[in-house]
């Protein structure tokens, strides 16, 4: 059997590798769809994504045979920053090919590497961080690819459980049918009497993200999500970090921000499925892609949408206003997405044990598309 080298990532040539290995590991697999290699550039890399500077980390590759063959990064908080009921100590981005041993060469490194930072458990896959890409799929494999939503092949679920890690947290996934007809025959939730005069909707301002609303999201989104298992801060800088690329591809229409009685308490934040034009791509927009991502970003109208930020005051959940502010967002988010022919809306990511959300996205037509499993693994 040909013996499975494992490379820390170091150097330009092995960042650019690791982050477009899972398109060469996965093309042509039912449900998987190549995310740009510039967007995981931004992703991966410490000078593009301030939540490095929580965390100390180290990315690995393996390689068999001279061709590379799979992906892990391991990563430890620094002190003070402890994730809620989760291991400081965790693992992400993993990919392979369907050979147990090599995931269980690339976990060894992962646990090796986090042990000699005095890790007695770990958790994962956090890619980098619970408030980023997170949990392994293990429903859903050939369902709609969305954005910013991970893709694994149905057997790296079954190595991790042979190599002893266990289900931690389950996470999932919605989808709404946007039934433009349906919505226009029900009373909107704004508009009842007895949330008219408290209940207001506000776009995102897009002009003053940097200057204000990043700062309200990051006490919105801390407060409402403080608490929950794995919750780890989201800090401004990441905010802001995520401002930039929100500039560049959310329409205006797709933030929201609810008041009540004229005071912010929740938002929500949904982005097009960018899929829908770069999945031909291959992740490489350079040198021609370019032109095609531009020109289908202004005339492409996309089909389906993912809600990916929201945040309400934690002392408006699991109340009556809570659900209402909930139900209002939603409703919103399916009307704007209906007027710009987004037949599919996408929520995610949810506890599972998280009833006060799970409940009134079920209430409201949401129907599991995806589930993704946050593991555990406790050293001897």
């Amino acid at each position: 059997m040909a013996r499975i080298e494992i490379v820390p990532v170091s150097g330009l040539s092995g960042f650019t590798t690791f982050c477009k290995l899972p398109r060469l590991l996965y093309k042509g697999a039912p449900g998987f769809a190549p995310p740009l290699d510039i967007e995981r550039w931004t992703l991966f890399a410490h000078m593009l994504n301030p939540h490095y500077k929580l965390v100390e980390d180290q990315k690995f590759l393996a390689r068999r045979d001279g061709e590379w063959v799979g992906r892990i990064s391991a990563h430890v908080y620094k002190d003070g920053i402890t994730p809620v009921g989760a291991s400081p100590a965790q693992f992400g981005a993993l990919d392979a090919v369907d050979d147990p041993e090599v995931v269980r060469a690339l976990t060894e490194a992962a646990e090796n590497w986090l042990k000699d930072k005095g890790a007695s458990r770990i958790n994962g896959p956090f890619s980098p961080t619970i408030n980023g890409e997170c949990g392994m799929l293990v429903e859903g494999f050939e369902a709609m690819p969305m954005i910013f939503m991970p893709w694994h092949p149905p057997y790296l679920s079954r190595h991790l459980d042979a190599l002893g890690y266990e289900k931690a947290k389950d996470l999932i996934s919605y989808r709404f049918a946007v039934d433009e007809l349906a919505l226009a025959q029900n009373t909107r939730i704004a508009s009842r009497k007895e949330w008219r005069d408290r209940l207001k909707l506000r776009p995102l301002d897009l002009d003053k993200l940097k200057t204000g609303e990043t700062a309200l999201m990051e006490e919105l989104f801390n407060d409402g999500w403080s608490g929950n298992w794995g919750f780890v801060p989201f800090t401004k800088a990441e905010f802001d970090s995520t401002a930039d690329a929100l500039k560049l591809v959310m329409p205006p229409e797709f933030g929201i921000v609810v008041e009540l009685d004229g005071k912010p308490q929740s938002f929500v934040i949904a982005l097009p499925n960018l899929f829908e034009i770069v999945s031909d791509l291959d992740g490489r927009i350079f040198p021609f892609g370019l032109p095609k991502l531009i020109s289908r970003m202004r005339n492409h109208k996309f089909s389906a949408a993912r809600i990916v930020l929201l945040g309400t005051r934690k002392a408006l959940q699991n109340s009556a206003t809570g659900g209402a502010i909930l139900l209002a967002m939603i409703e919103e988010m399916r009307r704007r997405g209906a007027e710009a022919s987004v037949a599919d809306l996408e929520a995610g990511w949810v506890l599972e044990d998280n009833m006060a959300m799970r409940k009134p996205i079920e209430m409201f037509g949401g129907k599991i598309d995806k589930v993704h499993r946050v593991y555990e693994k406790r050293f001897g």
